[in-house]
């Protein structure tokens, strides 16, 4: 999958964005199977940047292109497809269901999509040190073992690009890494685009280009 921005500058920033953005006002192609790192600091469009690919923003001049193809030319059929197996994403609201347990948020998205077995979900959650949790209603996690919950949850579906909004906001150091190197894995065998948003300019790994918003 192929993402071009064309002259794009979202509406609530037209007035605020910096003339020295890769993406704003500009011209910038992601390459399938590459790895970016969205680095910019609060309030200058990180999660919008996001959100225009994820379609869920439309408030926005210039052009945002998926394979040659204007994103507000999309169908709400288009998209519906297009969310279920080529675009996966850990929204930095999560948007879990805090009633559900562990397991049952992740397996709600999986009988969607039959993308994973329940042996490899138990071994993703295992890695990222959740397993004990599975049968945990999710309001009573912490919000770092929740971004954990909606990794596992993201990876459970196709996809050739996935969308990270800061990720790793709460986890330590350690559990960012396992979280990352699953994402990297899981994308390597995907062939897949990572769009990683971060405050920092460091970057997370070499594997990533840093892209300054």
């Amino acid at each position: 999958m192929i993402i071009n921005f064309d002259s794009v500058v979202p509406h609530p920033i037209r007035d605020i964005y910096s003339s020295e953005s890769d993406i704003w006002n500009n011209n910038i192609v992601f390459e399938q199977g590459k790895f970016y790192q969205i680095s910019a600091a609060s309030g200058v469009g990180k999660t919008t940047f996001l959100n225009l690919i994820y379609g869920s923003r439309k408030d926005y001049d210039g052009s945002v292109f998926i394979n040659q193809k204007n994103l507000n030319n999309l169908s709400f059929t288009d998209w519906s497809k297009l969310r279920t197996r080529s675009v996966s994403m850990v929204f930095q609201g999560l948007f879990l269901f805090d009633n559900l347990t562990v397991f049952q948020n992740i397996m709600l998205k999986n009988r969607l999509t039959n993308h994973k077995t329940e042996d490899q979900i138990m071994d993703m959650i295992n890695q990222l040190g959740i397993g004990e949790l599975k049968d945990k209603i999710v309001a009573k996690i912490s919000f770092g073992q929740k971004q954990r919950v909606a990794i596992v949850r993201a990876l459970c579906q196709p996809y050739q690009v996935i969308l990270l909004d800061e990720p790793f906001s709460h986890l330590d150091t350690s559990s960012a890494q396992i979280a990352l190197q699953l994402i990297i894995e899981s994308s390597m065998e995907n062939h897949a685009t990572i769009l990683l948003t971060s405050l920092s300019e460091t970057l997370v790994s070499d594997n990533f280009s840093l892209i300054k918003l």
